[in-house]
């Protein structure tokens, strides 16, 4: 439970409601479209999220985990495709295009799992 701290002012007590103060951080892409989602689609969440104080802490570990999972589907996938070092070497333009594809299917995914849930 929250200790409620008071204050006074002109005579009169009053309460401390601020919510708990987060360091300040620098928020990746993910972690702006989350805090984002949150707010229009889940307010309670959110609500419940800034209160608390573990709302950065939430945005950062989403980032975090979006970043891996775009690394890891990437990776994957261009190795199931057979997009190599060896095809950028010789086929530059179709490497670009590929990859392209791949990145974009991986961020679909990831915004479909982590951001948009």
């Amino acid at each position: 439970m929250t200790e409620i701290t008071y204050r006074t002012e002109n005579g009169y007590l009053l309460p401390n409601l601020l919510p708990p103060q987060e360091p300040e951080i620098s928020l990746g892409k993910y972690a702006l479209l989350r805090r984002k989602f949150l707010k229009q689609h889940r307010r309670v969440t959110y609500t419940n999220l800034l209160t608390s104080g573990r709302l950065n802490q939430h945005l950062m570990e989403v980032e975090q985990t979006a970043l891996s999972r775009m690394e890891q589907i990437t990776s994957e996938m261009a190795k199931s495709l057979g997009v190599t070092e060896e095809l950028k070497a010789r086929d530059q333009m179709k490497w670009v295009g590929l990859m392209n594809n791949i990145r974009q299917s991986a961020e679909e995914a990831v915004l479909n799992e982590l951001i948009y849930s």
